[in-house]
C-alpha cells in the first residue's frame, strides 16, 4: 500500500509539473526584462504542497524552478550578464522563487483561509527573492532618477501581486468545491 501512495504522489507531482509548465507559456502580461502574469501557472505547484505537505511541495517546486530555468536560460544568457550576476539570477530569479511555492501548504489544515494564507506567504517570499534580484543584481538597469529599491518593488510587484491575487482567488474557489475538498482530506 505504501508504494501505491508513493506512486500516486510521483504521478500527481509529474502531472502538476507538466501543467504548471504548460500554463507558464500562457502569458497574460509579460515585462521586457523578465517576469509575467500567467494563466495560474503557480497553482498546480501550490496544490501539490497543499495536498501532500511541505516535503513534497518543496521537492516539486524545486523541480519546477529547474524547468523554468531551462526554459528561460537562453534568454537570460543573451543579456550579456557577468558570471556573478548570472549565478545570482539563477538563484534569485528561478530556483529560490519557484522553490518557495512549495511552502504553500504550510497552513493547509486550516481550511480555505489557511490555504490562501499559505499561498500568500509563499508568494510574498517569491516576491522578496525577485526584489533582491532587481535591487542588487539588476540595479544598473534602474532608470535614471529612480531609487533602485522602489524600482525593484514597482517592477517586480507589477507582476507578482496580480499573480498572487489570481492564484489565491482560484485556490479559494477550487478548495470550496466538494470534489477538491476531498482531494485535500485524503
Amino acid at each position: 500500500m505504501k508504494s501505491n501512495t508513493q506512486t500516486q504522489k510521483l504521478v500527481l507531482g509529474a502531472v502538476m509539473l507538466a501543467l504548471a509548465t504548460a500554463l507558464s507559456f500562457v502569458k497574460v502580461y509579460e515585462l521586457p526584462l523578465g517576469g509575467s502574469i500567467t494563466l495560474l501557472s503557480m497553482l498546480p505547484i501550490c496544490i501539490i504542497s497543499i495536498r501532500y505537505g511541505l516535503k513534497w511541495g518543496l521537492g516539486v517546486a524545486f523541480l519546477h524552478g529547474c524547468i523554468q530555468l531551462a526554459i528561460g536560460l537562453p534568454e537570460v544568457l543573451s543579456w550579456g550578464l557577468t558570471p556573478a550576476v548570472l549565478a545570482g539570477s539563477v538563484f534569485f530569479d528561478y530556483l529560490i522563487p519557484c522553490t518557495v511555492l512549495g511552502l504553500s501548504g504550510m497552513f493547509r489544515k486550516k481550511g480555505a483561509a489557511g490555504i490562501c494564507a499559505g499561498i500568500g506567504v509563499a508568494m510574498v517570499l517569491k516576491f522578496i527573492a525577485h526584489f533582491i534580484s532587481g535591487a542588487v543584481l539588476f540595479a544598473a538597469w534602474c532608470p535614471e532618477g529612480w531609487n533602485v529599491y522602489w524600482y525593484s518593488i514597482v517592477y517586480n510587484g507589477s507582476y507578482c501581486l496580480p499573480e498572487m491575487i489570481f492564484t489565491m482567488i482560484a485556490a479559494a474557489f477550487l478548495f470550496k468545491l466538494p470534489q477538491t475538498k476531498k482531494l485535500i482530506s485524503e
